[in-house]
C-alpha cells in the first residue's frame, strides 16, 4: 500500500472524479476527508471508503466559502493532526457559447473553480508547512489547455487559472517540502460531463450514444476517461515514486490534447 496512514483530504468527493480519486487514495491505504456540497453524498463516499478498512470522514462545504474552507481544514486537523494529501477537486460548469455566457455563470464557476481552489491550497499549505511536508493535487482540464471542446469559455479560463496556479505554487512551497501538481483530465464519463453531452446531442439533432460514438472517435486511443483514470493519477502523485515532481500538469485525455 503506497500510501498507508496518509491522511487525505478531497474536495467534490460525493461523486464522478472526486469520488474515484477518495477511493483509490483509501485503496492506497489513506484515511479520507470526503468533502462535498452534498452531505449525502459526501457520506456515501466515506462509507466507501471504510470499507477498504480506512477511517473515512464525511463533511459538507461550499469551497467557495472562506468559512467552510477553514472549518474543513481545521476540522480534519483535529481529528487526525496532519493533512498529508489534498485533493481539489470540486467543480462547476454549464454548456454555453460564449455568446450566451453571463456574469452569474463567470462569478458562480470560479467562485468554485478558481478561487475555490486557490484558498484550499492556501489553507492546507498552512497545515503542511510545519509539517515540512505534503502533496497539492489539483483538478485541472485540457479545457485550461485550449480544447475546444470545452463547455464553456468561463470554464476554460477558470481550468487555465488552476494550471498558472499550480506552476507559482509549487515554486514557492518547494522550500517547505510541499509538492504541488495538477490532474488535466480529458473527456471523463461523469454526471457533469454526460449531462453536457445530452445538451450537445440536442443541440445537433442526434442520438445520445451518436455523440458518444462521435466523442469516443476523436479521441486517439478511441475511449473517453473513467473517472478511476484520474484517481489512478492522484494516487501516484500522492506517492513517494512521485517525490521529486512538482510545477507538473498532466493530461489525461488519451492523446486529444497535445501537451
Amino acid at each position: 500500500m503506497l500510501l498507508t496512514d496518509k491522511v487525505a483530504l478531497v474536495t467534490g468527493a460525493g461523486s464522478g472524479i472526486g469520488r474515484a480519486c477518495a477511493i483509490a487514495l483509501a485503496e492506497a491505504g489513506a484515511h479520507v476527508v470526503a468533502v462535498d456540497i452534498d452531505a449525502k453524498t459526501a457520506a456515501a463516499t466515506a462509507d466507501a471508503v471504510a470499507a477498504f478498512q480506512r477511517r473515512g470522514v464525511a463533511m459538507q462545504a461550499d469551497v467557495g466559502d472562506l468559512d467552510h474552507i477553514d472549518r474543513i481544514v481545521t476540522d480534519t486537523v483535529a481529528q487526525f493532526g496532519r493533512i498529508d494529501i489534498s485533493v481539489n477537486n470540486a467543480g462547476v460548469t454549464r454548456r454555453a457559447d460564449i455568446m450566451d455566457l453571463t456574469e452569474a455563470d463567470w462569478d458562480r464557476i470560479h467562485r468554485v473553480n478558481a478561487k475555490g481552489v486557490f484558498f484550499c491550497l492556501q489553507r492546507v499549505a498552512r497545515v503542511m508547512i510545519p509539517q515540512r511536508s505534503g502533496r497539492i493535487i489539483s483538478i485541472a482540464s485540457i479545457a485550461g489547455r485550449g480544447y475546444a471542446g470545452t463547455s464553456n469559455a468561463a470554464y476554460a479560463a477558470s481550468k487555465g487559472a488552476v494550471i498558472a496556479l499550480t506552476k507559482t505554487a509549487s515554486q514557492q512551497l518547494a522550500k517547505h517540502n510541499i509538492n504541488v501538481n495538477a490532474i488535466c483530465p480529458g473527456v471523463t464519463r461523469s454526471a457533469l460531463s454526460d449531462a453536457n453531452l445530452r445538451i450537445r446531442a440536442q443541440q445537433e439533432g442526434v442520438t445520445v450514444e451518436e455523440m458518444e460514438r462521435r466523442r469516443a472517435a476523436a479521441i486517439p486511443l478511441n475511449r473517453a476517461n473513467d473517472p478511476e483514470d484520474i484517481g489512478a493519477m492522484a494516487v501516484f502523485l500522492a506517492s513517494a515514486g512521485a517525490r521529486n515532481i512538482t510545477g507538473q500538469c498532466y493530461n489525461v485525455d488519451g492523446g486529444l490534447v497535445p501537451s
